[in-house]
């Protein structure tokens, strides 16, 4: 039975966009009786923030689609107190009051004011991560944080005058961005200090991102930095990187990373974590209980470590934001549930998720873990359009806990993703993933979905039925067995494998003689489904044999 909570709570709101309109509203819908004042220091309250490179590159035509709730619908529909271009600037938690400046008053005596609260909530978000570089403060050196951003690069990229830009980093928002200014029939470079684009994902994964980028003409630059922004007045004209390399340019991008809004909090005493952001609980109530703190600046969850760490994702803002408003006008509300890093992105014809941890960010964070990869098509094979995707699963070997996903190529990649990230949201196994009841029909799927096959794979490594060989590693020491046929083999060889022993599949039982039982054994074919076979027929037959995790796919992608 649910109760109705009317009491005459003042709710103060600190920023809008995700975390704090979602807030706003949920407080109304939950307590009509409620005072709510929304502070937003820049013009627009509620922007899909995640939309704007596609209205630069026209991909989205109407920038009004852009604009989830306006200031006056806000007013109207939920009869909040919205205040823009006015701006929280300290936190007096024993008067339980903030300082507010009006920008663009029109008199001193009008311009800082303090405005008491029963409740906060602090949404102050991110801001882009700008270096301390010559040239940087130039006319057109721009990051991408709000429609006003927005506006500045589309009126630059309208007017005809940029033909070439440079973007960097090779994030999300370096990516979309680079997409959409080829759209816009710009030449691009794009830069990354890693030395792969997508510094979150293995490297095999992100490699087909890099091939989509050269396919589509983007100059890519790894593994360098930006070091200097060469000037002609106040615009930049080039840009030097750390290798020496000058490009000449009529835009700069700068897609680096975001730092979270945390001083606010931090000089009001509030406890910060170890990740940089605001320490929440379940209800996203900061140290001061009558104190909440939603979105990028704050640390939720992690649910693969349980530990707190910051996630700026738009999904994650918008519940934490949902819940604290909530929780904020009737003093309850349920708990904040863990966050995974679930995330996508598209880049020409190439799409890539991941969820959780992969191999990598297990170690640095000391858990034990283990991965498959299997390479697949996006639906069943035989029906036109199917498209090839590779799964990379991550779980711990001693229970087959689900840890992560990585997923590239084609159409479908969401769908994987979002199904392995449920999973892991109720704690679920490789075991779990095997036995899904998934839809099935040829125009969406497989009988036994990519999902399937991963799972499959890591059960049979969990039941040591077989072994894998990660993809990176080196066959150095080992007997390598190549199933493929001979014009497979000739058109790809397997990278970093030489002496491998060229016997086809299906001629492999008559063939043991050729190999020598005493070492061990490596089998590969093109993306490891022969590879099983091989490596079930050897096994049975007195041989230490490994699958090659992915086949010759995959790793060549990580020798290129």
């Amino acid at each position: 039975m649910s109760v109705e909570h009317n009491a005459p709570v003042r709710l103060v709101i600190v920023g809008g966009v995700a975390g704090g309109a979602s807030a706003a509203t949920r407080a109304r819908r939950m307590n009509e009786q409620a005072e709510i004042i929304l502070f937003e220091k820049d013009e627009d309250v509620s922007f899909a923030n995640c939309g704007l490179p596609y209205h630069i590159g026209e991909e989205i035509k109407n920038r009004d689609a852009l604009v989830v709730a306006s200031a006056d619908f806000l007013r109207r529909r939920f009869q909040l107190d919205v205040r823009t271009r006015e701006e929280v600037v300290s936190i007096n938690r024993e008067k339980r009051c903030v300082t507010v400046v009006r920008h663009g008053a029109t008199s001193e005596k009008d311009k800082t004011y303090e405005q008491p609260y029963d409740k906060l909530i602090l949404a102050p978000g991110a801001s882009p991560i700008v270096p301390a570089l010559p040239g940087v403060d130039a006319s057109n050196v721009l990051t991408l944080r709000n429609l006003v951003d927005m506006d500045r690069i589309k009126a630059r990229v309208d007017s005809g005058s940029v033909r070439r830009a440079v973007v960097v980093g090779a994030g999300y928002i370096g990516l979309e961005m680079v997409e959409q200014l080829r759209r816009r029939e710009m030449d691009v470079d794009l830069i990354e200090l890693r030395e792969q684009v997508l510094p979150l994902l293995d490297h095999e994964m992100a490699r087909p991102i890099e091939d989509a980028l050269r396919r589509n003409n983007v100059g890519i630059h790894l593994g360098v930095g930006l070091e200097s922004i060469q000037l002609d007045g106040d615009r930049a004209t080039s840009v030097r990187l750390s290798d020496g390399t000058e490009l000449s340019t009529d835009l700069v991008i700068l897609g680096i990373g975001v730092r979270p809004n945390s001083e606010l909090a931090k000089e009001a005493g509030l406890e910060i974590g170890s990740t940089g952001g605001i320490t929440i609980d379940e209800f996203s109530r900061t140290s001061d209980s009558d104190i909440y703190a939603v979105g990028d600046a704050s640390e939720p969850v992690y649910g693969p470590t349980g530990t707190p760490m910051r996630v700026p994702l738009a999904g994650p803002a918008n519940r934490s934001g949902r819940l604290a408003g909530e929780h904020a006008v009737t003093g309850q509300s349920a708990a904040a549930t863990p966050v995974w890093g679930t995330s996508v992105v598209r880049v020409f014809d190439v799409s890539v998720g991941m969820t959780g941890l992969t191999r990598a960010s297990a170690k640095r964070f000391g858990k034990d873990a283990t991965s498959v990869t299997i390479v697949a098509k996006h639906h069943a094979g035989y029906f036109p359009g199917a498209e090839v995707m590779t799964l990379k699963l991550a779980f711990e070997p001693a229970t087959g806990k689900v840890l992560g996903a990585q997923c590239v190529g084609g159409e479908g990649i969401d769908k994987r993703i979002d199904v392995i990230a449920t999973a892991m949201h109720f704690g679920g196994t490789v075991r779990d993933l095997a036995g899904l009841d998934l839809a099935y029909a040829p125009p969406f799927g497989s009988a036994k979905d990519p999902v399937h096959m991963a799972a499959f794979a890591a059960c049979n490594a969990l039941d040591e039925i077989e072994s894998f060989r990660d993809s990176d590693d080196s066959l150095d020491e080992v007997q390598v067995v190549d199933v493929r046929g001979a014009g497979e083999i000739e058109k790809t060889p397997l990278r970093e494998a030489s002496g491998a022993i060229h016997i086809p599949v299906d001629e492999l039982r008559e063939r043991l003689s050729e190999l020598d039982r005493s070492k061990p054994t490596v089998v590969s074919c093109a993306v490891g489904v022969r590879g099983h076979i091989a490596a079930r027929i050897l096994r049975q037959n007195g041989f230490d044999v490994q699958n090659l995790s992915g086949g010759a796919t995959v790793r060549n992608r990580c020798f290129e």
